[in-house]
């Protein structure tokens, strides 16, 4: 499978990349009380960290804002994932676990303060694009809502988009039945190659080593 970024992603975001990592032979099931605790404790550690400061201060919050407001959507409407995630955790709304494989995502959104997709590869076709959501383009999300997509950044394959920083769909949701899977990491345009590098692969190793399986993970950007 192999996954572009559009030429309008580029010309609008010049550093624009993505990490990339491809699973076979996986197995999703309940977290582990080890991921769960940890899970919990972070988000504990944030609620504390977050009670004298703003949100949007933080600097991959803010970094991922300003990608949303190149691309013509307002960044005060339309949250990233990542930030959407912070907000909850300063309301003390904690993430509540999922399963192996989602709650992971989530605890490196968390920690890394970006938006991270993880889809079921069983559920797409074709090669994928990271390209701007079309007028009139929708699809129905984990929020339990059809969601506008128009000048959003999106993962599209033959069918449409399936999953977006903003909220992913429900067509292409990872579940227990998942065997086969692919981790889109919406990087920082500002981290360094050798950075963005390092962080996906300490993602996939630890991704290997939950739900065991193999994987191979590549940087593309602009």
């Amino acid at each position: 499978m192999e996954v572009m970024i559009s030429p309008h992603i580029c010309s609008r975001i010049s550093n624009f990349k993505i990490g990339i990592i491809q699973y076979e032979n996986i197995e999703v099931a309940e977290s582990p009380q080890m991921l769960k605790g940890r899970l919990q404790l972070f988000q504990e550690s944030l609620y504390f960290e977050l009670e004298d400061k703003t949100v949007t201060s933080l600097e991959g919050i803010s970094e991922w804002r300003s990608l949303f407001k190149a691309l013509g959507k307002d960044p005060n409407r339309y949250r990233h994932s990542a930030e959407a995630m912070y907000r909850r955790v300063q309301k003390h709304n904690f993430l509540t676990p999922v399963n192996s494989a989602i709650d992971l995502n989530n605890f490196f959104s968390l920690q890394y303060q970006i938006p991270l997709g993880i889809y079921d590869m069983n559920s797409l076709e074709g090669d994928l694009m990271i390209r701007a959501g079309d007028q009139g383009e929708e699809y129905l999300g984990l929020n339990g809502r059809m969601n506008s997509l128009e000048s959003l950044i999106v993962s599209a394959d033959q069918q449409g988009p399936f999953g977006s920083p903003f909220v992913d769909s429900k067509r292409s949701a990872v579940s227990n039945e998942t065997t086969q899977a692919i981790h889109i990491v919406y990087l920082r345009p500002s981290m360094k190659d050798e950075d963005a590098e390092q962080m996906v692969l300490s993602l996939m190793n630890m991704f290997i080593q939950l739900h065991g399986g193999n994987g191979r993970y590549s940087i593309i950007k602009c």
